[in-house]
């Protein structure tokens, strides 16, 4: 039905489409636990903002587990290099996850007070920390991971965990963690009521705030780094090998798609118009419009780094002819051909069942429910 090149196109869109679908069905969730801490300020209080999401924040991990299952089958060679060359940072990001399962099941089983702030402290942890590198990684990214194909394909990784730890890549992860605990706080302005709605309110003012800041920062210094451009290579269309091709790097490279297509500025426009506009609401306690707005900020931060790195998935920067483009980085096209039809089939399946889930359990949680299901409840 669709040509190679389509179908390279359409995957890059729905590997993109999967990520904003993680961020804002996965984020809401983490930011609440990156705000548990701050935004409560007592056990039932803590409860309240627990019961918020605890019923429902593993089936927001199908996102996850989908985002990750499309690279594998229609992005191998990112898979295989990513998950080969930044080993210990994708632990990390599993290791503090493996906190929420763990926090949102046994903290409020036993009554001690010093049992239940510690599994506060480690829900924050399993929140804070993955949406911290998630950030980190899309920084890296940016700049260029250094690895290397031999002859034989096999990939080799020349940095260290701590190099990824870079200003510029920190600066990405503040802006990441600052998006996932706005899009937390105003989903909390939601599904609840009273003093803890407004301290969320608060706090989507504070983090949009920075998120904005942030933001336009991270823009200014793209500007002046040096990205990738693709100087020769294969046709799209046909099968490729990611050593056939030659790639320079060049300052401010990565606003180049953006000034050969200037309607694309629209993308980041949606990030700053999401962001301020999540803000408005959020001050006006008008959740439902504050998530919707922090959920397009998201989409727009997101595909602002996509479409400025586009064709590039995976630049190298200790040998740029080597890194991954949408091109060269990809399945076969009958391989392609059959995920595109299991996804067009899939998706709206996911998307029905969750829309039902939320809805048999919206409505406000609230201190006296808490207090009155002290047993039945997380």
């Amino acid at each position: 039905m669709f040509d190679y090149e389509t179908l390279k196109l359409i995957w890059w869109l729905l590997v993109g489409v999967l990520l904003v679908g993680f961020a804002v069905m996965d984020g809401h969730d983490m930011g609440m636990g990156a705000l548990l801490p701050f935004v409560a300020k007592s056990d039932s209080e803590r409860r309240v903002l627990i019961n918020s999401v605890a019923p429902h924040w593993d089936g927001n991990q199908v996102w996850f587990i989908t985002a990750g299952g499309a690279i594998f089958a229609a992005w191998p060679l990112v898979y295989a290099t990513a998950f080969s060359g930044l080993y210990f940072a994708l632990m990390a990001v599993l290791w503090a996850m493996f906190f929420r399962p763990v926090g949102f099941d046994f903290r409020s089983k036993v009554a001690d007070p010093r049992w239940r702030t510690a599994w506060d402290w480690g829900l924050f942890v399993g929140s804070a920390i993955p949406a911290l590198l998630f950030g980190v990684a899309f920084g890296n990214v940016l700049l260029g991971v250094p690895f290397h194909y031999d002859d034989t394909m096999r990939s080799s990784y020349t940095g260290t965990f701590w190099a990824l730890l870079n200003p510029f890549s920190l600066l990405a992860g503040l802006l990441s963690l600052s998006m996932i605990a706005f899009h937390g706080a105003n989903y909390l302005i939601v599904r609840t009521e009273g003093v803890i709605q407004q301290r969320a309110s608060r706090a989507a003012l504070i983090c949009g705030g920075l998120m904005v800041v942030v933001f336009a920062v991270c823009g200014v210094l793209v500007a002046n780094i040096s990205g990738y451009v693709l100087i020769s290579g294969p046709a799209a269309g046909v099968m490729q090998s990611p050593l056939d091709k030659v790639v320079e790097m060049q300052a401010g490279a990565w606003f180049g798609n953006f000034a050969k297509m200037p309607l694309l500025w629209i993308i980041p426009a949606l990030g700053f118009i999401g962001a301020l506009a999540g803000m408005f609401f959020a001050a006006k306690l008008k959740g439902v419009f504050a998530f919707v707005s922090s959920s397009v900020a998201m989409l727009g931060v997101i595909f602002t780094a996509g479409i400025a790195m586009f064709p590039f998935v995976l630049p190298s920067s200790s040998m740029p002819a080597h890194s991954l483009t949408a091109w060269d980085c990809v399945s076969s096209q009958r391989t392609l051909g059959i995920m595109f039809w299991v996804a067009l089939i899939m998706t709206p399946i996911v998307i029905a069942y969750t829309g039902w889930a939320y809805r048999i359990m919206r409505g406000k949680i609230t201190v006296a429910h808490i207090e009155a299901n002290d047993h039945s409840l997380y």
